[in-house]
């Protein structure tokens, strides 16, 4: 029986993805403000140093508490990221049969997925550092790649990309990069094979099955600390 199961990197480097794509940031300066008119480059740059300076300003957080990180993840990460169109393009061309109750079930639970499957990031916020690299784009596309390096002293640098859209409401991330592994294609691959043996619900159950399997091991760890 196929069942969800979280791919590797991500297991290997869950801790280096997910604080570096929200937590780390090049400078110690202050979080500038994000608009319309800012540039993908900045608006990674922007966003990862407000979370880094609540989670630096927030004890609980640096614990891993899963329901202080859900509400970070709110207020400081998703107003920058199209998480629909990150889970329907994970769910491929089954999304365009789910019913909206279904569609809404799969988001919350691929939400928590990456959130539970990243939770320790929040206890490793030392001296990595992000470079982003001098972006290729032209002011007319609206589709761009921000490529970046994961800095560790003393370490062979990670290479982290992130494609992000134009909206109007300005630049919205949507998938990510690490060493060559976009998010968006390991999952789709495996949600594919876990829709044709059980279906759409099958996959909502399959999530809501490795969630609580996540949620009792960052709750063990909590409490092992």
């Amino acid at each position: 029986m196929n069942a969800v199961v979280v791919l590797r990197p991500f297991t290997v480097f869950a801790t280096v993805l997910f604080a570096s794509t929200f937590f780390f940031n090049s400078p110690d300066l202050p979080a500038q403000p994000i608009t319309a008119q800012t540039s993908p480059e900045d608006l990674i740059r922007s966003a990862s140093q407000g979370v880094l300076d609540e989670i630096r300003a927030d004890r609980t957080l640096q614990t891993g508490d899963i329901e202080r990180l859900n509400r970070l993840v709110d207020s400081r990460v998703m107003p920058y990221v199209n998480f629909q169109r990150m889970t329907a393009l994970s769910v491929g061309r089954h999304w365009r049969s789910a019913t909206p109750d279904q569609q809404q079930a799969l988001m919350v639970e691929f939400r928590r997925l990456l959130l539970l499957t990243y939770a320790d990031a929040v206890r490793q916020v030392t001296d990595t550092k992000i470079e982003v690299r001098p972006s290729r784009a032209k002011p007319s596309d609206e589709e761009v790649v921000v490529r970046s390096l994961l800095l560790r002293p003393g370490k062979e640098a990670i290479q982290l990309d992130y494609r992000l859209e134009k909206t109007p409401v300005g630049w919205r991330i949507y998938d990510f990069n690490l060493l060559g592994l976009w998010l968006i294609e390991s999952y789709r691959n495996q949600f594919t094979q876990v829709v044709g043996a059980s279906g759409i619900d099958g996959l909502i159950r399959d999530l809501r099955e490795k969630n609580k399997t996540l949620t009792a091991s960052v709750s063990a760890k909590r409490a092992g600390n």
